[in-house]
């Protein structure tokens, strides 16, 4: 049997215990034991961003984090950034300028773009281009992404995550 370490997180505004073993990546702890699902894995490599998530308001790839080194911290996934009934300012413009097409990468490209927008609320095109960088879209080209990011910043998204606080 395999030894497990307890672990803290605040993910989307509330407060979770868990025992994980040391080895068990963030991701994998969002998705398999929170059943977050809406942070992908996408490669097992830290290429394609797909995991994306914010780490005490910082755009990480979770699946570069173990869950361990969360311990304590706050976590935003993209379940935290909008709901059914009013969608972030940033999944408002992918849904409007199509930027999207599987939607596969689609969760991981808003984390990253709402971590550009907080530290930058109007980039320009080049800077988003480049905070892009690091994931990996097979479907869309970039050109309608890149879009609906700065259309989300032409609003002033204010594009910090709402976290939703369940009772």
């Amino acid at each position: 049997m395999s030894k497990t370490v307890p672990v803290r997180l605040e993910v989307n505004g509330v407060e979770h215990q868990l025992d994980v073993e040391p080895r068990v990546l963030l991701v994998h702890a969002l998705r398999d034991r929170l059943g977050l699902t809406g942070t992908h894995v996408g490669c097992d490599t830290s290429n394609c961003g797909a995991c994306t998530v914010h780490l005490n308001g910082r755009a990480v790839k979770s699946c570069t984090v173990l869950a361990v080194q969360a311990d304590g911290a706050a976590v935003t996934t993209i379940e935290g950034m909008g709901n059914e009934q009013q969608l972030h300012p940033l999944q408002e413009a992918f849904w409007n300028d199509h930027g999207l097409q599987c939607g596969y990468c689609t969760p991981g490209m808003i984390m990253a773009a709402a971590g550009l927008l907080a530290e930058n609320p109007n980039p320009t095109e080049s800077e988003v281009r480049h905070a892009l960088e690091g994931n990996l879209c097979r479907c869309t080209g970039y050109h309608n992404i890149v879009k609906a990011v700065l259309d989300a910043a032409a609003v002033g998204s204010g594009v910090t995550a709402q976290p939703e606080v369940k009772a």
